[in-house]
């Protein structure tokens, strides 16, 4: 492993409901983290035709980004490149000048509604699982493209950019697809990691999108780009795992090829690491998706809502009552009998805003069970369903693959919810490993060292730094005295229909 004293980098660490700006400084086998910008992902609403329309306001975005960079170059140390992250699937156009066409739409948005019907009546569902092997989401950005072909505006796109690319394009000007990110289109042939041609060719010719000519050249995690000539101090950006999972699992602090992960926030990505996708039948009927990793893996995953239910739970309570300290819901639902009512969290009906307090009863009630009726019972609900879904996730993923675990790790802001990481290793049957917190932001931290030089060696290598650099807690199954017949009985309530 190489190294040369302490180095300095800077990574964008955007989620859906926040993004910060964190300094990272690679010192004797340790990344040393420390936030230079935290701020609301802003966005915005747009009337058209009189419907509201929801956008990400890219503008203030970029304008939060650029001032966190900023800021970790005045910390006293030079900062050697930066790199972004960001979710999945939204993308902005840009004109010839590097121009937005308008602001990016916001992945609720919604305008793909009924889309994914109307894309796989032309082309089969399992011709699309086949080439791109990606779970079926109504927001995966080839439906959100389908859903933009009648907006106008085509023949003056120069490119499509995906979220981290187009903030890497605000800073330096030149437009990438880098190939994590662009996993999640549904638009990349995951076999070969370059755009799929017939479905580029097909999308293109059912709905007059011109996406042989918009698409930008692919790159993989690590490569060295272009300066950010906007920052006062102009440095690399990196390309790194700019989906956000892709740079989480990076840095999960693994000592055997046997694992599952989680990366717990907004959303939980639940699966394995894989050398090969699964694109089997029953892998695509399962729903299940192939998305690419660093160093040519893949991340074999389900997409499981997350703490987005929680936290819009919050937002709901909060309009009429007064606010309570996260650490102190969780601690009450905590004193709750387990397992009283457990829903699917893979449900589409929680995937917008609004009332997911009424949308939870509502799903309890069809599944005949009592709906809670406290906070804190909504709470212990939403928790004890999260670790139910990653239970089934993660036994349905090895099945598919063919591979026995032996430990999962959870990463992410969800590794601090230790009822959520006791809990699941009560339904899996396993340890729990929980962190590091900050998985995202120190993976996109760890491409940047190995790609300017001050890291070598692959994946494990990598992962050392992560383990060195991280509080970890471990979870043993058995401590609630939750038999798995409990959870066998909860799971038929969860998903019945």
């Amino acid at each position: 492993m190489t190294h040369t004293g302490p180095a300095a980098f800077a990574a964008a660490d955007l989620g859906a409901s926040s993004g910060r700006v964190i300094l990272g400084v690679l010192d004797d086998g340790r990344l040393e983290l420390s936030e230079t910008a935290r701020f609301v992902t802003p966005s915005s609403t747009v009337m058209r035709d009189g419907v509201e329309e929801l956008h990400w306001d890219f503008d203030t975005l970029v304008t939060a980004v650029a001032g966190g960079f900023e800021a970790a170059q005045q910390r006293g140390i030079e900062v050697q490149s930066i790199g972004v992250d960001t979710w999945g699937v939204d993308y902005g156009r840009i004109r010839a000048d590097g121009s937005l066409l308008e602001d990016p739409y916001n992945y609720r948005d919604s305008r793909t509604d009924g889309v994914p019907d109307k894309v796989f009546s032309e082309i089969p569902p399992s011709t699309m699982y086949a080439r791109c092997g990606l779970q079926v989401m109504p927001f995966n950005t080839v439906f959100q493209l389908v859903a933009g072909a009648d907006q106008g505006g085509w023949d003056a796109t120069a490119q499509v950019l995906l979220l981290p690319d187009l903030i890497a394009h605000h800073f330096t000007g030149v437009g990438v697809a880098e190939v994590t990110i662009a996993s999640t289109t549904g638009l990349l042939d995951v076999t070969t990691r370059r755009w799929c041609p017939q479905t580029v060719a097909d999308v293109s010719r059912l709905y007059g999108l011109p996406l042989g000519r918009v698409l930008p050249e692919l790159v993989e995690p690590g490569t060295v780009g272009a300066p950010a000539v906007r920052l006062a101090r102009p440095v690399p950006v990196v390309a790194v795992g700019g989906h956000d999972t892709a740079s989480a699992v990076v840095t999960v602090p693994t000592t055997t090829d046997r694992f599952a992960y989680i990366s717990s926030g907004t959303w939980s990505l639940v699966g394995l690491e894989l050398d090969a996708p699964v694109l089997t039948e029953a892998s695509r009927r399962l729903n299940f998706t192939n998305e690419l990793g660093l160093d040519g893996t893949v991340r074999y995953l389900k997409n499981v809502m997350g703490l987005w239910v929680f936290s819009e739970s919050i937002r709901t309570w909060e309009k009429t009552t007064p606010p309570v300290p996260l650490p102190q819901r969780v601690a009450a639902a905590a004193t709750l009998p387990p397992l009283a009512c457990v829903l699917d969290m893979n449900d589409e009906r929680l995937l917008p805003p609004g009332d997911m307090p009424g949308r939870l009863a509502a799903m309890a009630v069809e599944t005949g069970q009592v709906a809670p009726r406290t906070q804190d019972e909504l709470t212990r609900c939403i928790i004890d369903s999260l670790a139910l879904t990653y239970r089934v996730a993660i036994r349905d993923a090895c099945e598919m693959a063919g591979r026995d675990i032996e430990v999962v790790h959870i990463v992410g802001g969800g590794s601090q919810n230790q009822l959520l990481c006791q809990l699941t290793a009560e339904a899996t049957g396993l340890p729990v490993v929980a962190g590091p917190t900050e998985g995202t932001a120190m993976g996109n931290l760890l491409v940047q060292a190995r790609a300017m030089g001050a890291l070598s060696g692959g994946l494990r290598e990598l992962r050392e730094v992560a383990r060195a650099s991280s509080t970890l807690k471990r979870y043993t199954p058995g401590v609630l005295g939750i038999s798995q017949q409990q959870w066998a009985d909860a799971e038929r309530r969860a998903f019945a229909r």
